[in-house]
């Protein structure tokens, strides 16, 4: 059974930080795509950061939204089978639900719509 488990998330102020892990458990693939997703309320979906990386654990690309670049990083340890997003310098504009979801890689880790599993979710609330 295929189990991806977010933690990490809460209440902190403007200029904070936080690390979401995502725990994965019940698949293998010998390449893999992670991705990080945020909703917030009365707002679709949409792609934070993405990473690439292969069954021995190296990282193949990541990929960043726009308005996430140079404050969050993606990260993945295989050897727990975890991916992190490390969130620096958050802004209340980055509040929301944040998903983990994963897939085997099929070209792109980009698409929202082409990943398998997801998770239910961890919530991050920024005041400022």
């Amino acid at each position: 059974q295929v189990q991806l488990v977010e933690s990490g998330g809460g209440s902190v102020q403007a200029g904070g930080s936080l690390r979401l892990p995502c725990a994965a458990s019940g698949y293998h693939f010998s390449r893999n795509c992670m991705g990080w997703f945020r909703q917030a309320p009365g707002e679709e979906r949409e792609g934070v950061a993405t990473i690439y990386y292969t069954s021995y654990g190296s990282t193949i690309t990541t990929t960043y939204a726009d308005s996430v670049k140079g404050r969050f990083t993606i990260s993945q340890d295989n050897a727990k089978n975890t991916v992190y997003l490390q969130m620096n310098s958050l802004k209340s504009e980055d509040t929301a639900m944040y998903y983990c979801a994963a897939k085997a890689y099929d070209g792109s880790c980009r698409d929202l719509a082409r990943y398998s599993y997801w998770g239910q979710g961890t919530q991050v609330t920024v005041s400022s």
